[in-house]
């Protein structure tokens, strides 16, 4: 393959992209690009991919530090509490069994809702156009 033509497939396809078309919550929660809505968003388990494959949008726009842990964490903590304490009024269990099935009860609760979550917020940045905050001089 050529330079040249190693070059056009790496050349951003700005002809696919319909920002206005493109739902910030489907992409986010599905994982995909919030530009075009084709491209893969998350190039591992919760790793961000550098840009889009389709539309080739930068992705280096996108810091969601914390939030989606402690969104997760929240959420995971209502479910599996909520849970716990049904189990524990209704059929007492004892304490190991508690254990053996509210531990790895969180684990699956916080890995599945992670990489939604930090889609979601990542897409919902690139829609607002949120930025660092600047000082005015």
């Amino acid at each position: 393959m050529t330079n040249t033509q190693m070059a056009a497939r790496r050349a951003p396809n700005i002809d696919c992209c319909e920002p206005s078309r493109v739902s910030p919550y489907v992409a986010g929660l599905v994982g995909t690009c919030p530009r075009c809505g084709k491209g893969r968003l998350f190039s591992g388990l919760l790793r961000l991919a550098p840009s889009c494959s389709e539309c080739g949008q930068d992705y280096s726009f996108a810091d969601t530090g914390d939030g989606p842990a402690i969104f997760v964490m929240t959420i995971a903590g209502f479910i599996v509490c909520g849970a716990a304490l049904w189990a524990e009024v209704v059929y007492q269990p004892p304490y190991w069994a508690h254990a053996l099935i509210f531990l790895p009860l969180s684990a699956l609760v916080c890995i599945g809702l992670l990489r939604p979550t930090k889609g979601l917020l990542i897409t919902l940045q690139y829609f607002h156009k949120a930025e660092e905050g600047r000082r005015a001089s």
